[in-house]
């Protein structure tokens, strides 16, 4: 088997035609790492579809507490606790993020999620902080996690080098800073937002919102001499037609390997 990325969600916060945008890196094995978890319940549900037992879930990364990467993980803190509780899930349960984060998650599930969840936390589900430029082995990746310097709410990316020996990045759902230069330039494989397109600004107003557009993105991924680029986090009113529109538009300035995938598609890595 290679190793995948298998799409999960490519919608920003507040779409309602495909789930929040968040992925699963699964290896040569089968094994998963999951990025992001959605904002809500859906999540469970992306998962059945994707054919992947929650069961299997065991590491899990959230990059940043807004609503649409981080409550689904609360979701998954109640289905996975009460299967360690009944027997049926095997090994531990790690969640990475920044100390502030695992704080927050910590409290929303003390609170919400009563029955077997406190019963394993700190024995069976652990939480991992991570620092800025710190390395975690996950799964058989050595993987670096980054500050991405957010002004909206703190933000770490990461950057990976997968068993084939390809690199893969991780930008969080905000535009590339030149701070993670070291982090992103020569990627392989860069996984970077695009709120919208280039051509559609004034109406989704992408900039006041901290993000970029399809546009930005491939002249980004031209810049750091990036292989393939994967553009998601997007608006959803061009759903039908997303993946040949952003792609006619990045195509105008990058010319590598440019992936607009609908939920639910799985890459090869």
């Amino acid at each position: 088997m290679k190793e995948e990325l298998i799409v999960l969600g490519t919608g920003n916060a507040t779409v309602t035609r495909c789930f929040n945008t968040c992925f699963i890196i699964q290896d040569e094995k089968e094994r998963y790492f999951m990025i992001d978890t959605g904002g809500g319940n859906g999540i469970l549900t992306q998962l059945e579809k994707a054919g992947i037992s929650y069961n299997d879930i065991h590491h899990i990364f959230i990059t940043h507490e807004h609503t649409d990467h981080m409550l689904g993980v609360i979701w998954l803190l109640r289905v996975i606790s009460a299967s360690m509780g009944s027997g049926k899930y095997e090994g531990d349960l790690k969640i990475y993020c920044h100390s502030d984060l695992m704080e927050m998650i910590r409290t929303i599930a003390g609170l919400m999620v009563r029955i077997q969840y406190p019963k394993m936390v700190d024995k069976r589900i652990f939480f991992i902080p991570v620092e800025d430029g710190e390395e975690k082995e996950i799964l058989d990746y050595k993987v670096k996690f980054f500050d991405i310097h957010s002004d909206k709410a703190k933000q770490f990316g990461f950057t990976t080098v997968l068993n084939n020996q390809k690199k893969l990045t991780c930008c969080g759902d905000e535009p590339y800073q030149d701070h993670c230069y070291e982090y992103a330039a020569g990627s392989d494989w860069l996984l970077h937002e695009a709120f919208c397109l280039y051509d559609q600004r004034d109406i989704f107003k992408p900039y006041e919102k901290f993000h970029s557009t399809a546009k930005d993105a491939a002249e980004l991924a031209a810049s750091l001499e990036i292989k393939n680029l994967i553009m998601w986090h997007t608006e959803d009113k061009n759903i039908k037609k997303r993946k040949s529109l952003y792609k006619k538009e990045g195509r105008k300035y990058f010319k590598g390997g440019l992936y607009v995938p609908y939920d639910l598609e799985r890459i090869s890595l």
